[in-house]
């Protein structure tokens, strides 16, 4: 049998003595205020807490922040566009093929309107004919009337082959963003800061340059179309998409 020290009357049995300076166990200390429960001490992070200083621009351990539009994610082909989030740059052979497939369509068109014009330019040989014997009254203004009526007929196939041509691939851009070859490819040409189809404006800049590129024997044209093998960005954007501040992805 053991007894507490006769010196406190009030002490407990089976506790060792306690050192001078020292708070009794399971007693706080007087005059050293303990923390709460839960609360980490000063600076020092709590398990659990996310880590970083919102203030300070620094963002907590867990929570991933998405990049800045226009950011190529690690050159993986995926870029973070506003409104339509992370999504996948096309390859350059997916992108020609659509351009074949327009070439196509628009070929088809050009051999209609070949063909009106040559029904029209037969006609106007057929009212040569009609105009009699050279030096007799009146040929002279026939035949001038014929030629006239060959070349009106050749400049208006040409001029309305030319206006569906701007109106297919701008419009269709504009208000679409894609035209039949880029629909059947799954493409889609967006405006590279909003992620809304390029609008009229930025349509027909995007189709102007390579008509510009035409004048020079269709030599612009091709290294406009093949431009995007130039661009060191990854986002494999044209000359033409530049201009237009757009960009092609995969929907």
């Amino acid at each position: 049998m053991s007894f507490g020290d006769p010196n406190n009357p009030y002490g407990q049995q089976g506790q060792p003595p306690q050192q001078p300076g020292q708070p009794p166990q399971g007693q706080p200390g007087y005059g050293y205020p303990q923390a709460p429960q839960g609360v980490p001490p000063q600076g020092q992070a709590g398990y659990g807490y996310p880590q970083g200083d919102p203030q300070q621009g620094q963002p907590g351990y867990g929570y991933p922040q998405a990049p800045p539009p226009g950011t190529l994610q690690a050159n993986s082909g995926y870029i973070n566009v506003p409104v339509l989030g992370t999504v996948q740059v096309p390859t350059m052979g997916r992108r020609l093929g659509a351009r074949a497939i327009d070439g196509v369509a628009i070929f088809v068109v050009y051999l209609i309107f070949s063909a009106i014009g040559l029904a029209g330019a037969m006609g106007a040989a057929d009212d040569i004919d009609a105009c009699g014997l050279a030096g007799s009254p009146g040929y002279d203004q026939c035949v001038t009337d014929a030629s006239a009526g060959i070349i009106a007929t050749a400049f208006g196939a040409i001029l309305i082959f030319g206006l569906i041509t701007l109106l297919y691939e701008w419009l269709m851009i504009a208000f679409v963003g894609a035209t039949l070859g880029k629909m059947a490819l799954g493409l889609k040409v967006i405006k590279e800061n909003t992620g809304q189809v390029p609008g009229l404006g930025g349509g027909f800049i995007r189709w102007i340059l390579p008509m510009v590129g035409s004048l020079l024997c269709g030599i612009g044209t091709l290294l406009v179309y093949l431009s995007p093998f130039f661009d060191n960005s990854g986002k494999l954007q044209g000359w033409h998409d530049r201009a237009a501040g757009t960009l092609v992805i995969k929907k």
